[in-house]
């Protein structure tokens, strides 16, 4: 199992962080829950590159620290 969904309950970002992803998405609500609700979705597909993670599901990324599961965006994909 995938290093990120065994420690979804560790998925967490600032304050503006959630107000970046809000922004990007366009996003009313909680930032944190919608970003656990796509990773944990079946379809997300999730690699490692360097000191991020990247999982990718329903047309957007979300890129999160991968050492201490700080989000730090999510966008559109482009």
């Amino acid at each position: 199992m995938n290093d990120l969904i065994q420690n979804i309950d560790k998925l967490h970002t600032t304050q503006m962080g959630a107000e970046r992803i809000k922004r990007n998405l366009k996003l009313d609500g909680d930032a944190v829950g919608w970003c656990k609700t796509k990773i944990l979705s079946g379809g997300a597909e999730i690699c490692r590159q360097g000191k991020n993670r990247y999982a990718a599901a329903d047309n957007c990324v979300i890129t999160v620290n991968a050492h201490s599961y700080t989000i730090i965006t999510a966008h559109i994909k482009s």
